[in-house]
């Protein structure tokens, strides 16, 4: 069984957590878009869905899904998603795509978040993948300054230009022994927007695919 057979059966997996009457938060990415095409089945029976990224609506759109405006709502009841990374307490990495921005609002926003993954994804600490983090275009070498001081070795990802007009610089060599630290530190740089670390609000259930089926992981 491939990669792409294994997120389908974890976003296949996830569907179980889709009620009638439900506003549904949509990720972005390989296996969000996997969801994506199984939620067309259930379109009738919610009220919608608001997206991560202007890709995700689009391909919302085209399965003829409801795309909501976000900023006319205050609680999700379910956001699904993928992630780069998935540590032991469901504390993620995310922002491969570049939608970390609009990810972690709509995590914040979700009463449940179910990160749908293959087992790849499962490590047992964070930081093998290079973390990205979204900033002000003039902030950039300010912020890479300030983020080499704490270890890091910023790269700017290039010809990338987030939906909210921005850069991602993609990060390496950070230690995330204390994520929700790192978190912090990170966000309170002037001209980060947000970076890829969700520990502050990690996933509450994450459905992990392999061979032998989908492991269902809940946080304690």
């Amino acid at each position: 069984m491939d990669r792409e057979q294994l997120k389908r059966r974890a976003a296949e997996a996830a569907l179980e957590y889709v009620r009638p009457g439900m506003v549904v938060g949509v990720g972005t990415g390989s296996t969000a878009a996997h969801f994506i095409d199984l939620l067309a089945g259930r379109r009738d029976a919610i009220v919608g869905t608001v997206a991560s990224s202007d890709d995700t609506a689009a391909k919302l759109a085209a399965r003829e899904i409801p795309v909501l405006d976000m900023a006319g709502i205050d609680v999700l009841p379910l956001y699904v998603d993928g992630a780069d990374e998935v540590d032991p307490r469901l504390r993620l990495i995310k922002g491969g795509g570049g939608a970390l921005t609009r990810e972690k609002i709509l995590a914040s926003a979700a009463e449940v978040f179910v990160c749908i993954v293959d087992r790849v994804k499962l490590v047992p600490q964070l930081g093998a993948f290079p973390l990205p983090v979204e900033v002000v275009p003039l902030a950039r070498s300010v912020v890479s300054a300030v983020i080499a001081r704490l270890g890091g070795r910023p790269q700017p990802r290039a010809g990338f230009v987030t939906d909210n007009g921005n850069i991602i610089l993609d990060v390496h060599g950070l230690d995330l022994s204390d994520p929700e630290r790192m978190e912090r530190e990170l966000d309170a740089i002037p001209g980060v927007v947000d970076c890829g670390i969700f520990a502050l609000r990690p996933a509450d259930i994450v459905l992990s695919a392999a061979a032998d089926g989908v492991e269902r992981i809940e946080r304690t």
